[in-house]
């Protein structure tokens, strides 16, 4: 899976990218948590020596359609969101493997199915 793939298990991503923090930004969104529609869930994907690559996957909450939403914008308002903090993931992204961060991307959403889509996110290492 990649170079960094002993570092980034689960518990560590789970650490990295709380479960509470999709609550925290359905609350800033729309004032409750219980109106989103999806959870966020931080996904390895693999890296190199200069360049870690993880998904945001978005994946449909019991009851709720993920496909009615507008997931495609949200690359653009993730960047932006302070309590998504992309800025501050990819530094704790870097953190963890002991370097500094050069450079972060989100990539635009991909739809893996009606129930999951995923948002890339790299990670440049100085």
């Amino acid at each position: 899976m990649g170079l960094y793939s002993d570092i980034f298990t689960e518990d560590r991503l789970t650490t990295l990218f709380p479960p509470a923090r999709t609550d925290l930004f359905f609350e800033a969104l729309f004032g409750e948590a219980e109106e989103g529609s999806y959870d966020i869930i931080l996904q390895y994907r693999g890296g190199v020596v200069d360049k870690l690559d993880f998904a945001l996957q978005l994946a449909e909450r019991p009851g709720k359609c993920l496909a009615c939403n507008l997931t495609y914008g949200l690359p653009q308002v993730f960047s932006r969101h302070p309590v998504i903090n992309i800025r501050g993931l990819a530094e704790d992204v870097a953190e963890a493997v002991g370097r500094k961060l050069a450079d972060w991307r989100l990539g635009a959403t991909q739809e893996i199915d009606k129930m999951l889509h995923s948002i890339p996110f790299s990670v440049e290492l100085d």
